[in-house]
């Protein structure tokens, strides 16, 4: 029973995370990396284990993460959803806290593209009058 292992895939912007959960002590690996080499920021650190915290699951899972794509927060975030979604697969009964948290919908927000003829996606060049 305690090989089992648990997957989840979470997405945030262009960063898609996946997340494999089996029973242990806490330990964290990100990409092959400890949990405080890959996440340097405080807030980041709070972000990942916010899922664990309403759940109260914490130090209860072991956690490998392969994360790519965007930026850090992007990643972070991508982590969090893939977390909580895991948390589901081991436990329906983590759904509800979870959901009312909001960290079992996909956050669909995503950068827009630049327009040809503007400096960017809304950003125009100067109107001239004459």
């Amino acid at each position: 029973m305690s090989d089992t292992v648990y997957y989840a895939t979470g997405k945030r912007k262009t960063s898609s995370a996946r997340v494999f959960l089996k029973p242990g002590s806490g330990k964290i690996t990100i990409n092959g990396k400890n949990y405080d080499e890959f996440i340097t920021h405080a807030t980041g650190k709070v972000v990942v284990n916010t899922p664990f915290q309403v759940t109260n699951n914490t130090n209860k899972y072991d956690l490998y993460v392969t994360v790519k794509g965007g930026g850090i927060t992007g990643q972070v975030e991508a982590i969090r959803h893939g977390i909580s979604r895991a948390l589901v697969v081991v436990d329906e009964k983590n759904r509800p806290a979870l959901k009312k948290a909001g960290f079992l919908t996909r956050d669909s927000r995503m950068v827009e593209r630049k327009k040809y003829g503007q400096h960017k996606a809304r950003k125009s060049t100067q109107f001239s009058k004459r």
